[in-house]
């Protein structure tokens, strides 16, 4: 039997690698290019070996676990933090780009962001989410 096929059998029924071990990776890749430039220091250097140490010592414990709902659960938690990440970043350039053409506001009341276009003076601006009316210069 070849190794192959050896280690194919090994990591069946485990976790493996999913999109937090990949992410995991690269950060604790990362952290170690980093210890390269700040290696002269020897507090960080300590610091970031601990830190690296025990990334790796997660990793792999996910990697091999055998409780897979539970690394199921961690991973769609991961995931779902990523979306929510991407969202807030688009949204932010987004209004990024639009800001020499439109104003944001936040309604007094309920906190929503409205849109309203730049230049029009004084506006009485009506709340998409709570219809309260509120004036304020665009």
């Amino acid at each position: 039997m070849r190794l192959r096929d050896r280690f194919i059998r090994f990591m069946y029924g485990r976790n493996g690698v999913d999109q937090l071990g990949q992410a995991e990776s690269f950060v604790l890749l990362a952290l170690v290019i980093l210890g390269l430039f700040f290696g002269r220091v020897p507090v960080v250097r300590s610091i970031l070996y601990i830190v690296v140490l025990a990334g790796f010592i997660h990793m792999y414990f996910r990697m091999f676990s055998k409780n897979i709902a539970k690394r199921q659960k961690e991973n769609q938690w991961f995931c779902n933090w990523r979306y929510q990440f991407a969202i807030r970043r688009n949204k932010r350039r987004v209004r990024r780009e639009q800001r020499k053409i439109y104003s944001y506001f936040k309604c007094p009341m309920c906190k929503q962001k409205v849109r309203v276009p730049k230049g029009r003076g004084k506006v009485c601006i009506t709340c998409p989410k709570c219809r309260q009316e509120f004036v304020r210069k665009a």
